[in-house]
């Protein structure tokens, strides 16, 4: 969608971004330890993500694997923000959460619109989609950094079907064990 505003309009934009201190790894999370390592076989953090990841590709969702989690862990979430995005507040890209602590995700595992993945628990992304929403950064905007957040719990979240950003946050305060970050950057020329 976002593939469409003209150059000069991404680019008289591209000062305008949500910021790494307005996402929940770096807002809401600030003093969890960060002890879990967060990787991915088809991007090293802070490089590019393929463009099969995105809009301009079939939009699936990338493969992770985690390691480090703390003694204790009962579940995992994910958590992807755009810090990039020209908006107050980052686009939420997945809220994947209740994921059993010992698994990674191979890519497609998750909803998107390229396929119903594996029927993990998925909460709406800023579409209100409770899939993947693929990166689609404005032409000419510049580089935006997606944060593949990870959060280790020490007890299964109790939420409903669907549940949006500010609910996730609000769920898991005070069950957060550690955290792990992934950045990947995507931008259209």
């Amino acid at each position: 969608m976002l593939e469409k505003l003209p150059h000069a309009v991404g680019s008289a934009l591209s000062g305008l971004k949500a910021g790494l201190d307005t996402t929940a790894y770096h807002q809401d999370f600030e003093s969890v330890p960060e002890t879990i390592a967060l990787t991915s076989p088809a991007f090293a953090d802070g490089a590019s993500l393929p463009a099969r990841f995105t809009e301009d590709g079939p939009g699936v969702s990338p493969p992770l694997a985690w390691s480090g989690l703390p003694a204790g862990t009962s579940r995992v979430v994910l958590l992807v923000e755009d810090a990039g995005s020209p908006t107050p507040k980052p686009l939420v890209h997945l809220i994947a959460w209740n994921l059993p602590a010992q698994e990674s995700l191979s890519e497609g595992d998750l909803a998107s619109t390229a396929g119903e993945g594996r029927g993990h628990d998925l909460g709406k992304n800023s579409f209100l989609k409770d899939q993947w929403l693929p990166p689609d950064p404005p032409t000419g905007h510049g580089p935006h950094a997606y944060l593949f957040q990870i959060y280790a719990l020490s007890a299964p979240l109790d939420l409903p079907a669907s549940p949006g950003r500010a609910a996730l946050i609000e769920a898991m305060a005070g069950r957060v064990l550690a955290k792990g970050c992934l950045t990947g950057l995507y931008e259209r020329r």
